[in-house]
């Protein structure tokens, strides 16, 4: 068997709902083992897709039980959208193909691969963005309820003061609701680092619009654990599962 755990839980819970809260797959995922015979209760096969498991029984999955989701991390160029096109446009997944792997992948994407981007990096931005097909990924991620915070390097052109500074840390609205409050800190005369922990349609630019400062330079070094390093402009690499664990765990 591929995987097996002690449900330690205090009340009976769904299979399909458990595995999707342990990250081992989604819901979905976890019917389709189901009706493939590949999930076993304390050494029987579960057959209902509804069953729940008790607190003290051991989980198993077969080996194969499901195709590798693939996901991976790119450093995005400026010129490139990370979401779906508009004509005219190039999706940063145009960009994965073999000559621009870093390191090696069990899976290597193809033509045919669904790879959503994990969170927006707009057509004028550069750096991290993760893409995946992975769903419990993609919800530890960008979720309703997820915990995950973004790092920037922004350039901008204008005045910064202390004003402009407590302002972009807690006092601004955008589409007439309150931002959540962001970590916000000077680290070159015209670069200010942002910590956000959501993520509005082109939200820094328009919060730096409100305080009279333009940005020249948009840079993402950071996605919870995830820090896009030496990663070279244009290329992409692999997560691996201990980064996927350490981002499904900064989601909770």
């Amino acid at each position: 068997m591929a995987w097996r755990k002690i449900y330690e839980g205090a009340e009976p819970q769904r299979v399909n709902k458990w595995l999707a809260g342990e990250g081992v797959c989604s819901r979905r995922e976890a019917e389709e083992m189901i009706a493939n015979g590949l999930v076993r209760i304390d050494g029987a096969i579960v057959e209902d897709p509804g069953r729940k498991i008790e607190p003290g029984q051991t989980i198993e999955l077969a080996d194969g039980r499901v195709a590798p989701r693939i996901s991976i991390a790119i450093n995005k160029p400026v010129g490139f959208v990370s979401a779906q096109p508009e004509p005219g446009q190039v999706p940063a997944a145009r960009l994965v193909t073999p000559a621009n792997l870093v390191g090696r992948t069990d899976v290597m994407p193809t033509s045919r691969t669904s790879l959503a981007p994990l969170g927006r990096l707009d057509q004028d931005s550069r750096g991290l963005l993760l893409l995946s097909e992975d769903g419990v990924l993609a919800k530890a991620v960008i979720g309703a309820e997820s915990n995950v915070d973004k790092e920037y390097l922004v350039g901008v052109r204008g005045q910064i003061n202390d004003r402009k500074l407590d302002w972009l840390r807690h006092g601004l609205e955008l589409d007439g609701k309150k931002l959540k409050p962001a970590k916000i800190d000077v680290v070159e005369p015209w670069r200010i680092r942002f910590i956000l922990n959501e993520g509005k349609k082109r939200q820094i630019r328009r919060m730096c619009e409100l305080v009279e400062l333009e940005v020249v330079d948009l840079l993402r070094v950071r996605i919870g654990p995830m820090w896009l390093g030496d990663l070279p402009e244009g290329r992409w690499r692999a997560i691996t599962s201990a980064e996927r664990e350490a981002l499904l765990k900064a989601s909770r």
